[in-house]
């Protein structure tokens, strides 16, 4: 019994770590993470988009570990094969019909776009901003902001544009597909171990890495190994009816 939990946790997190390496790289909030570390402490901006990351992660794993107990687990396991077979074909189809250039660069210029929104909100909201382009805060503080003492507003930043920039991501539904089909134990320390490593990447050169990184590579890599996972979910949900 030891034995099989063992086994099933390992499968879920190579599973899940796998996925998220290859769907993650040059991803939006790839270069979110990148674009704000260019311009703030490495350190916060990891923090703040690492456990975003984290807490999207855990979340989305309990959306697929609670769906077996609502829908029987063979309709689940069917659900899950689908959403695999959807985002398979689509990465292999996006290879196909975009140029990897072209893709990169839209990504990055949607990521750089939304920083520069969230800060142009962040100068009108606390004050004009000084010569090293942060914005000074007023003087008064009476209504300082409770989160702002427990965490800097660049943590804050990078935590909730990378939260609402990965909410219904292909990663974030692939996870919850997974986890309805493999450990959540397993999904969620996989997830997060890969959004970690992809972060860290990001924060330390991450266009650089992504000029290195072929982004067509990364793609049918993803699109096949989303396909395989199909394969397996179709085949327990299979497995289960017999």
């Amino acid at each position: 019994m030891t034995s099989l939990l063992a086994g099933g946790l390992a499968a879920g997190f190579l599973k899940s770590w796998g996925m998220i390496l290859v769907s993650e790289i040059g991803d939006k909030t790839f270069f979110i993470a990148a674009v704000m570390a260019m311009r703030n402490s490495r350190q916060s901006v990891f923090g703040g988009a690492a456990g975003a990351l984290a807490a999207m992660t855990v979340l989305s794993a309990l959306m697929g570990w609670a769906a077996p107990s609502l829908i029987s687990k063979q309709y689940t396991q069917y659900g899950a094969a689908l959403l695999f077979f959807v985002f398979g074909f689509k990465m292999l189809y996006e290879v196909i019909t975009a140029g990897e250039k072209g893709d990169e660069a839209s990504e990055w210029d949607e990521a750089e776009k939304d920083v520069k929104a969230a800060e142009a909100a962040k100068v009108k909201q606390n004050g004009k901003p000084t010569s090293s382009g942060k914005a000074s805060t007023k003087t008064n503080g009476k209504q300082q902001d409770a989160l702002s003492q427990l965490f800097s507003p660049v943590f804050l930043e990078a935590f909730v544009l990378t939260f609402c920039a990965e909410w219904g991501d292909r990663s974030q539904i692939a996870t919850i597909g997974l986890a309805a089909s493999a450990n959540v134990v397993g999904v969620s320390l996989g997830g997060i171990l890969g959004h970690c490593m992809c972060t860290g990447g990001a924060v330390l050169g991450g266009r650089q890495m992504a000029a290195y990184v072929a982004e067509r590579t990364l793609a049918i890599t993803g699109g096949v190994l989303f396909l395989a996972f199909g394969v397996h979910a179709l085949y327990e949900g299979m497995y289960d009816l017999s």
